[in-house]
């Protein structure tokens, strides 16, 4: 280890390889509910259409309840031995390295790559689809309806991708605490708008009417079988709505001890389950109560209001920033994943080490390392490209698959695995059959939607054109 200059251990952690953590309950809390009210809460009251009143909030109080265990078990496994002064597990593969080997480690993070570049995927799309609704509702107002508005999403991805090159060179994951209490607010103004434009929609029926049924879309509206993928895909869409175990070690990682991090961090995911949990339910009954079994996919982008024109627009503004800030959330562990490799892998190199000085006039020098600005471009680069492949697939579809093949691995197998390895639990004693059980039956649950998600998806090559627009 390096030597540290005199009187530099009092500012670090125990560690020795980070200035003291500053995190708290609130902090870590922002960057939860940043990752998890998602544009996907706009979605939910399609989620109800599909599976209907009665099953609809049974799934999200199960979702909730599940994510809330897991990542409890989670939290406990950031040290490993004792839980105040046991070795840190830095990040989500750390934590699975020191506990499950290295084999599972390198299983983690492959998924958790593809996972990664999928939620950057998914998030340039839905926010080019934000920013052409801007468009298309401005469109719509001036002519009266009487124009299309048909426009490409093509230049909205590469803006939002140029902006990404630029947000992505801020080094340190601890630095996005502020830009995610900027997401909050956005991610609560956008829900908010939606959520009071389909309770103004429920008002406005004759007699307070809410629409929808015990069951959802009714059998002859569909076919059978398109009931029952429907219902699989929006397994998936709630799914992804939980799917943020994945963050929960590197935000655990910027709390300050003491307390335990662990103790502060099961605060902070008890109240961002709660909080969101209170939205998800509120978004989707009102929506699916203001549009019955006819709910678009997107409360705000797919029109089922169209005024106020202005209302929207600025809704959608909160989204496209939302989803900017949350893009960075994610892909900064990603981020962290391979400098932490190309460092211990090629520490020697120049490339890798090296420091580009920009002399700032009146302040100081500004360094910057070349292999990050290289590659982290380029990742967003090819982010944004797949993005413009991958436009004619419905979000909905994208973030079924998403949080199907994600909810499983990062919210269930490894925390579980982890824990039961950590806590040495006993083969066939109670509580490792009933941990085991639990992620048998989560499992079959993801693979039904996913299956779901990939039906939509192949609905939606049907006549697919590279780079064409849909909207």
């Amino acid at each position: 280890m390096d030597v540290l200059p005199r009187g530099a251990c009092g500012r670090f952690d125990d560690d020795l390889r980070r200035l003291k953590r500053t995190g708290t309950v609130w902090t870590a809390g922002a960057h939860i509910i940043t990752a998890v009210i998602g544009f996907g809460v706009l979605s939910l009251a399609w989620a109800f259409s599909q599976l209907g009143w009665l099953a609809a909030p049974i799934v999200i109080f199960l979702y909730s309840f599940l994510t809330y265990y897991t990542s409890s078990l989670l939290t406990a496994c950031y040290r490993s031995g004792d839980p105040k002064t046991g070795r840190r597990n830095s990040t989500y593969m750390d934590a699975v390295r020191s506990n499950l080997g290295g084999v599972k480690a390198n299983i983690c993070g492959v998924i958790q790559f593809l996972y990664l570049f999928g939620v950057a995927t998914g998030y340039t799309i839905a926010a080019s689809i934000s920013m052409m609704a801007i468009k298309r509702s401005n469109c719509f107002h001036h002519s009266g309806g009487e124009n299309g508005c048909h426009i490409s999403s093509n230049p909205y991805m590469i803006l939002f991708g140029v902006v990404q090159v630029i947000l992505s060179q801020i080094p340190d994951f601890s630095q996005l605490r502020w830009f995610s209490i900027v997401a909050d607010v956005m991610s609560f103004t956008y829900s908010t708008v939606a959520l009071g434009l389909g309770i103004y929609k429920v008002a406005g029926t004759s007699q307070f009417h809410f629409r929808g049924s015990l069951t959802g879309i009714r059998i002859g509206n569909v076919t059978p079988a398109r009931k029952i993928w429907m219902c699989l895909q929006a397994l998936g869409n709630i799914a992804s709505a939980y799917c943020y175990s994945i963050i929960l070690i590197d935000v655990q990682d910027t709390i300050r001890s003491p307390p335990p991090e662990a103790e502060t961090m099961k605060k902070a995911i008890r109240v961002s389950v709660a909080v969101t949990t209170f939205f998800y339910m509120f978004h989707g009954c009102i929506g699916y109560a203001a549009f019955g079994d006819f709910a678009p996919r997107n409360l705000l982008t797919g029109f089922g209001f169209y005024n106020p024109f202005w209302l929207l627009d600025i809704a959608n503004t909160a989204v496209v920033i939302h989803l900017l800030v949350a893009y960075q959330v994610y892909c900064h562990l990603l981020f962290a994943l391979v400098e932490k490799f190309a460092s211990e892998k090629f520490g020697a190199s120049q490339f890798i080490t090296k420091e580009i000085i920009v002399p700032i006039p009146g302040f100081t020098p500004y360094k910057h390392n070349i292999f990050r600005l290289v590659w982290r471009t380029i990742f967003v680069i090819l982010a944004t490209i797949i993005s413009m492949l991958l436009q004619f697939v419905n979000v909905n579809d994208l973030v079924g698959i998403l949080g199907a093949v994600g909810f499983w691995p990062f919210t269930v197998y490894f925390p579980i695995e982890v824990y039961i390895v950590q806590q040495k639990i006993p083969k066939w004693c109670a509580r490792w059959v009933g941990l085991k059980i639990l992620c048998g039956a989560c499992l079959f649950i993801s693979i039904a939607g996913a299956s779901g998600s990939f039906a939509g998806f192949l609905h939606d090559l049907k006549g697919y054109k590279p780079f064409e627009t849909r909207y």
